[in-house]
C-alpha cells in the first residue's frame, strides 16, 4: 500500500466497523454460505433462506442442478449488486460418475487429462441456457475408482457444465458415463468448513429473535466487505466517503492510502478508514502518478454501497472536491 496521508482519523460519531453492525444491517449487506441439499434447485434454496431471514431480498451466486449439493453463497440485500461478481468465482467440484461397464484406471485417467485445460464446454440439452459453444478452462483429476463407480475431482471456471464433462469421457472411453452425484466444494474463496443447513439458520434466527441471542446469526452472517477483500484497495477519507455516496468522483485530496501498481481502467474497491466499502470504482490513473498528484479525479465509482447519510459530504452542491 502507499500511505498518501498518514495523519488522516476517522470520526467516532459516523459510520462503523464492519464487524459492530447490527444484525438488521448485516441484513440489509451481508452473505452467508449454505449447503445446498439435494432436490431443490438454487433458486428454492434462496427463496426459503429468504423466509426465513424475513429479508426482502436474498439471491444466490451461482446455480447448481437440483440433485447437486454443496457451497452456495447467498447475499442479502445490497449485496445482491454483487452476484455477477460471485458468479465469476472459480469453483471446485467432487462428482461420481456411473459407468455400464468397470472403469479402466489407466484409460479413464488418460480421459480426464485429454479433458483438462482450456476445453470447448458445450450447455446439456438439460440446461435452460441457450446453448452455445464455449470453451472453459478446467482440471480434472481421478480421486477414486470402485468397479462402475469413480469419483473425480474438477476445478474450473465459472459457467462450467459438470454433465457435459462426464458426456465427454464417455466418448474418450467409447461407452456412456452418466452423472450419478455431484458436490460443489469451493466457490471462489468460499469453501464446505464454512457452510451452514437451512436447519442451522433456521435454530440461529429462532434464537435471536425468541432468546434475543445474537451469538449464532453472528456466526453465520458475513459483512458485504467479506465479498470484495481480494480486490485491490483505496482507503478514503471521511468526507470523501460521504461525498462519494452522493454521487461524487474520488478524488487526490480524499484519498488516505492506495495498493500500489494499479493501472488505470482498474477495479478498486474504495474503503473507508474504519473499513466499510464505499464503493466498486475504475481507476482514471496509475497509482504511481498519483504520488504526484495534487488535484483532480482519481477513480469514477461504478456501484456505491455506502448508505448516503453515513457520513456527512465535505462538499456541497455545485463543488467537485471530495476531501
Amino acid at each position: 500500500m502507499i500511505s498518501l496521508d498518514s495523519d488522516a482519523k476517522t470520526s467516532a460519531s459516523h459510520g462503523c466497523e464492519p464487524n459492530n453492525r447490527s444484525i438488521e444491517e448485516l441484513l440489509e449487506a451481508g452473505m452467508l454460505v449454505v449447503d445446498k441439499p439435494a432436490g431443490p434447485n438454487s433458486h428454492q434454496v434462496s427463496a426459503w433462506a429468504r423466509d426465513i431471514l424475513g429479508v426482502g431480498k436474498l439471491g444466490h451466486g451461482g446455480t447448481l442442478d437440483p440433485f447437486a449439493t454443496g457451497v452456495l453463497v447467498l447475499l442479502s440485500g445490497r449485496s445482491m449488486r454483487l452476484t455477477k461478481k460471485v458468479l465469476n468465482h472459480d469453483k471446485t467440484y467432487v462428482g461420481v460418475l456411473r459407468s455400464p461397464r468397470d472403469f479402466d484406471e489407466d484409460a479413464l485417467s488418460r480421459a480426464l487429462t485429454q479433458l483438462s485445460g482450456e476445453v470447448y464446454n458445450v450447455p446439456p440439452e438439460i440446461s435452460a441456457v441457450k446453448v452455445q459453444v464455449r470453451s472453459r478452462r478446467m482440471e480434472a483429476t481421478l480421486l477414486d475408482i470402485d468397479g462402475r463407480n469413480a469419483a473425480i475431482r474438477v476445478s474450473c471456471q465459472a459457467g462450467t457444465y459438470i454433465r457435459t464433462l462426464a458426456r465427454d469421457i464417455g466418448l474418450l472411453l467409447g461407452h456412456p458415463v452418466e452423472l450419478k452425484e455431484l458436490r460443489r466444494t469451493k466457490s471462489g474463496r468460499f469453501s464446505e468448513p464454512q457452510t451452514i443447513t437451512l436447519q442451522d439458520l433456521k435454530d440461529a434466527m429462532w434464537m435471536w429473535k425468541e432468546k434475543g441471542d445474537e451469538g449464532a446469526m453472528r456466526r453465520i452472517l458475513a459483512p458485504i466487505e467479506t465479498l470484495v477483500c481480494e480486490l485491490p484497495e483505496v482507503v478514503v477519507k471521511d468526507g470523501a466517503a460521504g461525498a462519494i455516496a452522493h454521487g461524487a468522483a474520488l478524488m487526490r485530496p480524499g484519498i488516505v492510502s492506495i495498493s500500489d501498481q494499479l493501472e488505470r481502467g482498474d477495479t478498486v474497491r474504495l474503503m473507508t478508514i474504519k473499513g466499510e466499502l464505499v464503493a466498486l470504482a475504475s481507476m482514471l490513473t496509475r497509482s504511481e502518478l498519483i504520488i504526484e498528484m495534487k488535484e483532480g479525479e482519481v477513480a469514477r465509482p461504478e456501484a456505491v454501497f455506502l448508505a448516503p447519510e453515513t457520513y456527512p459530504r465535505a462538499w456541497k452542491k455545485g463543488e467537485p472536491s471530495s476531501e
